[in-house]
């Protein structure tokens, strides 16, 4: 998923970063209130990581003004702010979770991954599109009559079409569910469906020459 962390204290910021990465995430790292805004402004995310202490502009204020705007993007909350009353005005005003810091990294990721199974109305650890089935918390997938293990990249590719079975999504917008704001290789998209076609079959991934790729849910 692309993931917008707002987190102004470095350690904490780069050791979530790194996190993230790690999981296959596409991550991009702002510090302040007004920079949130303005990329949830421009960009779409999956999902907001969001600090409450910000320096500027608090993260309530932030929280509040984006579900102003019946923005419905899950909005996980990570603070040292731990007040019952806190978290109860927070979760009020439109947070999909709370995590209060110091956090287990395996902890924030499972919850990751539970909010964005809830708002796409399922409850199911597995995504299954068609004949294709994927393991948020293993990368696994199997098609037909394949199983493996994917990389880092093939999965986040390989989440980003499922989660949007039959649109066809274009080269660019498939490099910024993987990398976020991050510079790429123009060939890379390539690279990681011919790789993911070599594990699971020739038609895992659909192409629409000239337009991008798609995976089918009839399939």
């Amino acid at each position: 998923m692309r993931v917008l962390l707002v987190e102004d204290d470095p350690m904490i910021g780069q050791a979530t970063e790194q996190a993230l990465l790690d999981a296959a995430h596409a991550v991009d790292w702002v510090t302040d209130g007004p920079q949130a805004l303005a990329a949830l402004t421009d960009h779409d995310f999956d999902l907001m990581l969001l600090d409450l202490g910000l320096r500027t502009m608090d993260g309530v204020e932030v929280l509040r003004a984006l579900r102003r705007k019946d923005d419905t993007l899950p909005v996980m909350v990570i603070t040292a702010r731990h007040e019952l009353e806190t978290r109860v005005d927070v979760l009020d005003l439109g947070a999909d979770d709370y995590l209060v810091k110091p956090f287990e990294l395996k902890e924030l990721l499972a919850r990751m991954r539970a909010v964005v199974r809830r708002s796409g109305g399922s409850g199911a650890p597995q995504i299954v599109c068609g004949e294709l089935t994927i393991d948020p918390a293993t990368h696994e997938a199997e098609f037909r009559n394949a199983r493996c293990r994917l990389s880092a990249r093939e999965f986040a590719l390989m989440e980003a079409l499922v989660r949007r079975p039959g649109a066809i999504l274009g080269k660019s917008e498939l490099e910024q569910r993987i990398y976020g704001w991050s510079q790429v290789d123009s060939n890379t998209v390539e690279v990681l469906v011919y790789g993911l076609r070599r594990k699971l079959g020739a038609t895992v991934i659909r192409t629409v020459r000239g337009v991008g790729y798609f995976v089918d849910a009839r399939s």
